[in-house]
């Protein structure tokens, strides 16, 4: 499986490829900077595409240029917020439209343009799929305040939803994973067990994402998970 991880180098992104590195045939990843210490299974060649979405066509363009002709799954794992989002001094009234419209470029404009020259690649395959990274933020009544990331990951489910009807004849499986507060510190080299304890029940440890991508990329082609919502266990807002 050729598998094209959008958002690689940290976080979540680079649990996802360490993780599903271990048995996949290829990993792409895309980011503004390769990292240095990214490991893989030794069966499973690591490529990677440097590239900045805050300039969507340029980003588009270069990933598009770069990307293997055939891939099996897409994982876009983009999400920038506001710079003082989900703490108390939050404030929309004082976001700048310069940083209001840098954020919805990267996550709304480079989503679409990017995915428009990419899901070409996955038509055709055996079992094509899109898994996008969402926000419990965008679902209603999600109790956050913060209005253009809250926004752009609403319109990620649109994106999703859309996706999913003009492809369906063509069997692309459309994932949208709304992910609640969750443990980045701790990457796979700690044990899950221990990662799930910062945090005291209010973050989720990257290890179940990874598990519930893999899990997702090893149903038959006869199904798919249209959305799956996964958050803290203490989260009081789920």
């Amino acid at each position: 499986m050729k598998i094209l991880i959008v958002g690689a180098s940290k976080g979540l992104g680079r649990a996802l490829a360490e993780g599903l590195g271990q048995d996949a045939e290829m990993i792409i990843g895309v980011s503004r900077k390769a990292p240095t210490d990214l490991t893989v299974a030794p069966s499973c060649a690591l490529r990677w595409i440097e590239a900045d979405l805050s300039d969507p066509e340029a980003a588009a363009a270069r990933i598009a240029e770069q990307a293997p002709a055939e891939l099996d799954a897409i994982l876009y794992n983009v999400g920038v917020w506001e710079d003082k989002a989900f703490s108390d001094d939050y404030d929309f009234l004082a976001d700048s439209p310069q940083q209001i419209a840098r954020l919805l470029d990267i996550n709304i404009t480079g989503t679409i343009l990017l995915l428009q020259r990419l899901i070409p690649r996955l038509l055709g395959r055996a079992k094509p799929q899109l898994v996008l990274t969402g926000s419990t933020s965008g679902l209603p009544r999600s109790g956050r305040p913060e209005v253009a990331f809250g926004a752009s990951k609403a319109a990620l489910s649109g994106i999703a939803d859309a996706l999913r009807e003009s492809f369906r004849a063509r069997r692309l499986a459309v994932t949208c994973l709304q992910l609640g507060y969750l443990n980045t510190e701790d990457g796979l080299a700690v044990a899950r067990d221990e990662a799930s304890r910062r945090g005291e029940g209010t973050l989720a440890p990257v290890h179940d994402v990874v598990a519930m991508v893999r899990a997702l990329l090893s149903l038959s082609d006869a199904s798919f998970v249209r959305e799956l919502v996964l958050p803290a266990i203490l989260d009081e807002r789920f």
